[in-house]
């Protein structure tokens, strides 16, 4: 099995960074390119690799309301940028770094929280109602 190739400039868009930045960490060594022939590519194993590093080398990782000991494992911290009220139901908007999160709660639940725009929350996701989708054109080979 052929390990995948992604372009760099889809690599340095999935980790929020400029292309001359993935070519940088190049030349120092922090990750490994390669010529297709026709444009530059990094190994997908290795981005996978990069992008968890960087995330919890990330400010936002810090950022967020520090709970107990808890199962959730998909914690993600950001800004609460809107939040609509009706009479029983709340929607709930998060700008998590370049991600929109919106969730829908009670009234009651959004207010016990004080949810309102610029107040630091996070949004956690259920591993079990996750949809992942593969992305085939962001692939260079296999």
């Amino acid at each position: 099995m052929t390990v995948p190739r992604i372009k760099v400039s889809d690599a340095a868009a999935l980790l929020g960074v400029s292309d001359d930045t993935l070519r940088r960490w190049s030349e120092s060594g922090r990750i490994g390119l390669e010529s297709d022939g026709r444009r530059m590519t990094v190994d997908a194993v290795e981005l996978a690799g990069l992008a968890s590093e960087i995330a919890a080398e990330s400010l936002l990782a810090s950022v967020g309301p520090k709970l107990g000991a808890t199962s959730a494992r998909n914690r993600i911290p950001g800004i609460v940028t809107r939040v609509l009220r009706d009479g029983i139901m709340a929607q709930v908007e998060i700008q998590a770094g370049p991600f929109r999160m919106v969730s829908l709660m009670s009234r009651e639940a959004a207010d016990e929280l004080g949810l309102e725009p610029g107040r630091i929350a996070s949004a956690t996701v259920k591993a079990t109602n996750v949809v992942v989708e593969a992305s085939p054109n962001l692939e260079t080979g296999a």
